[in-house]
């Protein structure tokens, strides 16, 4: 019932679509806009640790009665967190306080063998570029660490976070939505065919234990969707009236706070969801480099980093349960200097999310994101091209925003997939 429920709202979605509303504030000032700025902010985190909070739950029941279908409630919960989560991406890129915390709870990809056991024929063995590759935390009590061990006989929040992105290497995350995701869905054997990662409950059943150290894996589960909820409740509170990350948007000037609410729009629009995250797997027709790879949840993904663009430019957030955050925009600051731009502006937000919308209705009907990007198919790959041609074009009319609000240039974060596609080959 609930994953009826979950696939119907999310159909819903797609068909409504949104209609940016103007603000009915008389006067827009720029400290009312950062005022909205900063609410949704708030809002936004506030449903994302409402969210996990739901997903520890789950977890924690699914772990206190392994099944079948405590483990697919399980799985629901993680999906339907990650709604307002990946909203909350686009207050990325320009507040440092929000840069600085990210990693914790959404870096990506992982080495998931630094983890867990995985399928050394498919994974391989060693890495070059990581030497923690096949570490595998849940299977050893004691890991050699350049030179050293480190005794581990408990999985604790504290271990996790000391081996996150350990000797700087990105692709050792140990914390965050993803290293949850593949605890719960384990890695995605299908390539660019049908099916996500397949792992069974019984990796957590401690009287019928499957690939071994079900305690282990139980208790890393655990650790980290504690350590989640932990990490968002800093967040939310960082945006809350007495907060750090609302006093560093309200203080100073304000011009400039406007043009770092811009960037961060500009490069999760261009270099992170364009590039990043879209184009390069397209590219190279890669399914490991789609951002959700372990439960091919990618579309909604994508959907909603979207949607959080449109949230910060239109002065509205619907948060979970319908209630709605707005107030005076970016756009009516726009729309007040060059009504031509914010037109264009909201027009190239539209035709991008009802893109992104074909690319999870595909996914709906049965074709997930990892097999639209394949290398044989023609109407995947247009669809999703489709979706990355509507970001570039909308990255175009924000730095037209830009100009028009005669704001100092912006510095857009770039993806060599977009701007030195040869490099990515090499």
């Amino acid at each position: 019932m609930k994953v009826l429920t979950y696939a119907a709202g999310m159909a819903a979605a797609i068909s409504l679509g949104f209609s940016p509303l103007p603000s009915e504030a008389a006067v827009v000032t720029v400290e009312s806009v950062l005022q909205t700025y900063a609410d949704i902010a708030e809002a936004t985190y506030g449903d994302s640790l409402a969210t996990a909070k739901d997903l520890q739950g789950s977890i924690d029941a699914f772990l206190a009665a392994p099944s079948v279908g405590s483990l697919e409630a399980a799985k629901l919960a993680w999906k339907l967190a990650r709604v307002p989560y990946q909203q909350t991406e686009a207050f990325r890129f320009g507040n440092a306080i929000v840069d600085e915390w990210e990693g914790r709870v959404n870096a990506w990809p992982l080495d998931e063998g630094l983890i867990d056991y995985v399928d050394s024929g498919r994974y391989g063995e060693s890495s070059d570029e990581n030497v923690y590759f096949t570490a595998n935390i849940v299977a050893n009590p004691a890991l050699e660490l350049g030179g050293r061990t480190l005794e581990t006989p408990r999985i604790t929040k504290d271990l996790i976070q000391q081996l996150h992105e350990l000797d700087e290497i990105e692709a050792n995350v140990t914390t965050g939505y993803h290293a949850i995701e593949f605890l719960l869905w384990g890695q995605d054997l299908n390539g660019n065919g049908p099916g996500a990662g397949a792992r069974p409950y019984t990796d957590y059943h401690p009287a019928q234990c499957t690939h071994g150290n079900c305690d282990r894996r139980a208790a890393y589960l655990k650790v980290a969707v504690d350590l989640l909820v932990q990490d968002l409740e800093e967040m939310t509170a960082s945006w809350a009236t007495d907060g750090a990350a609302r006093a560093a948007v309200m203080d100073g000037a304000g011009r400039q706070r406007l043009a770092r609410i811009l960037t961060g729009l500009g490069s999760l629009s261009y270099g992170e969801l364009a590039g990043e995250r879209m184009k390069l797997g397209l590219m190279l027709h890669d399914p490991e480099e789609e951002h959700d790879c372990f439960s091919d949840n990618t579309h909604w993904s994508h959907y909603y980093d979207q949607m959080g663009i449109v949230n910060v430019y239109t002065g509205r957030y619907v948060r979970v349960g319908g209630a709605v955050v707005e107030g005076p925009s970016v756009s009516d600051l726009v729309a007040a200097k060059a009504p031509d731009v914010d037109l264009a502006l909201s027009e190239a937000l539209a035709a991008t999310q009802e893109r992104m919308g074909a690319i999870a209705q595909a996914a709906l009907d049965g074709e997930a994101y990892d097999q639209q990007i394949g290398d044989s198919n023609d109407d995947g790959n247009a669809r999703v091209q489709a979706a990355i041609d509507g970001l570039l074009q909308q990255t175009k009319q924000i730095e037209a925003a830009v100009a028009a609000l005669d704001l100092s240039t912006l510095q857009i974060e770039g993806s060599d997939s977009l701007d030195n596609p040869a490099a990515v080959f090499q």
